[in-house]
């Protein structure tokens, strides 16, 4: 099976943003302590992950753009890339749980890990074949040390 990355990350993180926060009006929502406080923390992290992990592409050179992951020049492996070899859709992840936590939303439930799987099989699968492709037996000892999200 042919896997496609069509639709750009960020645009994906939207939609599933998008339908946590409308289902809000379809479902009953979880509040408790610390709620606005919790979500703060997972938005912050997760902006500064996707802040570390997009200079570290721009560091060395290599693209930045998820439908195109066959043109990267090189295979980042240090820094936040040491933790995770998705660290910007990990940044992303964590964005959706900052407003699954704030809004409360039941559907997050499946939203959530729905995101994850998406992301998994639309985006990360080919881009690991691409960069299989690329950087062989390099990228194979990579994944040998280094999980997929965290």
């Amino acid at each position: 099976m042919n896997l496609k990355n069509k639709i750009p990350p960020p645009i994906v993180t939207l939609v599933f943003a998008a339908l946590i926060f409308f289902s809000t009006e379809l479902t009953p929502d979880i509040v408790f302590s610390g709620q606005n406080l919790i979500s703060l923390f997972f938005m912050i992290a997760g902006l500064i992950v996707l802040l570390i992990a997009i200079s570290a592409f721009i560091k060395f050179k290599t693209t930045i753009n998820p439908l195109k992951p066959e043109q990267a020049s090189s295979l980042v492996m240090t820094g936040i890339f040491k933790f995770s070899r998705n660290p910007m859709y990990l940044g992303m992840l964590l964005l959706i749980l900052s407003l699954w936590i704030k809004t409360g939303a039941i559907l997050g439930f499946i939203l959530v890990p729905g995101f994850m799987a998406y992301m998994n099989y639309f985006q990360i699968l080919p881009e690991e074949r691409a960069m299989k492709a690329l950087f062989s037996d390099k990228y194979d000892a990579y994944c040998q040390q280094v999980r997929r999200w965290l």
